[in-house]
Formats: C-alpha cells, structure tokens, sequence
C-alpha cells in the first residue's frame, strides 16, 4: 500500500479553496457572496488554514486584507492544484483542455525593451495557447523569485553571480553590438569625425548602475570623450522616447536597429566598437523544459541574434 506523509493527510482542500477564491477575489466579502457562506464562517476557514500552515496568509492594511509573502507562495501553488484539478476532469471527460500554458519572466530593469520583445514574441507563436506574465526587477530580487518556483525564467544582461546562494543555470542567448542612435538632424551634427565627434555631444544614457553604462563608461574614457549628459534612464524604453524628440544621441544594441528607426524615428550614427550586449536565460533547472521558454532560446538563437555578433 502507497505511503501518505502526514502532512499531506492532513492538509484541507476546502480550506485551500476557500483562500483561493478569496486571492482571487479580492477580498472576504466578494468571495463570501461567490461561495453562499457567511463572512464568519469563511474568515475562520482562512485562519484554520493559517493553523494548519503555521503562518499567516494575509495581513491588514487599514480596511484590506493583504497577502503575506506565505500568502502569495500558497497562492501559486493554489493556482497549480485547482488548474490540475480543471484539466483532470476535462480529460477524464473526453474534452481535454484548452487551459492556456503559463509563463512567467522576469526581466531585468534596464533591459532594451525592443531586445525583450523579440525574444519573448515566440512564446506566444506556439500551437499551444500561452499566457505570457512578465515581471521587472533587479536580479538579486528575481533570482529569489525563481528560486521559489515564482518564475519560471529570468532574462538578464548578466550570468548568476557566482557564490551566490541560489542555485541557477544561466545560458547565454545572444549579444549584439551597441550602437548610438539619433535623429536626423542631430546625427547630422555628430557624423562627421565619429566617435570624437561625441565629444560635448548632448547624451541619453542608462543609469550608472546598468551593465551597458559600465561598458560605455571606460569606451568612452579610452577615447578621451566627455560627452554632455542630459538625462539618465532606468527604463530603456523611456530614454529613447527622450531620444526619439532630439533631446540627445542614446546607444541601443544594432540588433533592434530597424525597430528603433520604425518606433523612434531614429538613425545609426556610429558603433561603439568593442561595446557589446549580452543576454542570458537563467532558469532553475540546468536543463529547460518549459515548451515556451525552449520557443524563446532556440528562436534568439536562430532569429533574434542571427548573424549580429561582433
């Protein structure tokens, strides 16, 4: 006979239930009304569940409820049985299920919007129907949330740190060189006796912080430009809308040139030679198996990134 650990026994499914749809609804009240109880008896529903867990799943904020950290990892997991249990029943019953495949990414901040676009699009060209949710935020913090099983891959201008204390496997899915881009009239201002031409140039750059202002930052010093910083970016996509009005000359990778030109009215004024952008897949698994996130990979490598290396 098959062994049940105890605390497999012991976990209530209703009570599960009961906290999903209040998850999902937003609140006791809307969900007391979808399930027919009274908002008495569902509240000591969630907090038997709470017992059972040893940990609290929402916390107060004036007059709303709010999930926990344990709430939103029970959440996940909530989301997953009923899900299962759905297509279950839709295959036992012959109709099977046409329940959309979830992919969850998580982007890093900076990331060339354009890059991250092109590369998650093929996810979505699959036979089967996917849900595409993304997520932005700094590396440390998604590595975290693939680690509790809350991503299913985070795309980075960066490998995994090493010595870190989460364990993941980066692969590289393709680099491209970086380029400097600007309006018409402007890029006709700087053209002649590019790159020194840079010199006092109005310029659009990403934070301090980002992967690409670490690499410009020294491409820039070899050379002995100092160009004029107008304006600093986290958000890659609002630096060339900056771009896109003449307000300065701002560096993209080459391989989203033709997008930048379409959405940004912007033109290549010149590379930045030896400046390259990398990007990289870190999953939790050495090996990927997520239909989607195989999509993505093999696409950067055949399509996205195609013949774009330095």
């Amino acid at each position: 006979m098959p062994t049940y650990h105890r605390s497999m026994a012991t976990l209530n499914y209703n009570h599960l239930h009961y906290f999903w749809v209040v998850a999902r609804q937003g609140g006791l009240v809307a969900a007391a009304r979808t399930l027919h109880l009274s908002h008495p008896t569902l509240s000591a529903q969630i907090h038997a569940l709470e017992d059972r867990l040893g940990a609290k799943l929402f916390t107060k904020v004036g007059r709303r409820l709010v999930m926990t950290d344990v709430g939103r990892v029970t959440l996940r997991y909530a989301d997953e049985i009923f899900s299962l249990g759905q297509e279950l029943v839709g295959t036992v019953e012959g109709h099977g299920s046409d329940k959309p495949l979830r992919l969850d990414v998580g982007t890093v901040d900076g990331l060339p919007k354009l890059v991250v676009h092109r590369l998650l699009k093929p996810a979505l060209d699959l036979a089967q129907p996917v849900r595409l949710v993304c997520h932005e935020g700094d590396l440390e913090r998604l590595l975290a949330r693939l680690a509790q099983h809350e991503l299913d891959i985070v795309i980075a201008d960066s490998p995994v740190p090493p010595g870190g204390a989460i364990r993941a496997h980066h692969t590289m899915l393709g680099e491209s060189p970086v380029g400097f881009f600007a309006t018409s009239s402007l890029a006709r201002s700087f053209r002649a006796g590019f790159p020194r031409s840079l010199d006092g140039a109005p310029m659009l750059l990403p934070t301090p912080v980002s992967t690409l202002r670490r690499s410009l930052d020294p491409w820039f010093d070899r050379l002995g430009v100092r160009p004029r910083v107008v304006a600093e970016f986290d958000d890659s996509a609002l630096l060339k809308v900056f771009g896109s009005e003449g307000i300065g000359i701002f560096p993209a990778p080459r391989v989203v040139a033709h997008d930048i030109r379409a959405h940004y009215g912007a033109t290549l004024l010149g590379d930045a030679t030896g400046v390259v952008e990398r990007l990289y897949a870190i999953s939790a698994e050495r090996r990927i198996k997520h239909p989607a996130v195989v999509a993505i990979s093999q696409a950067a490598h055949a399509e996205v990134f195609s013949g774009t290396s330095p």
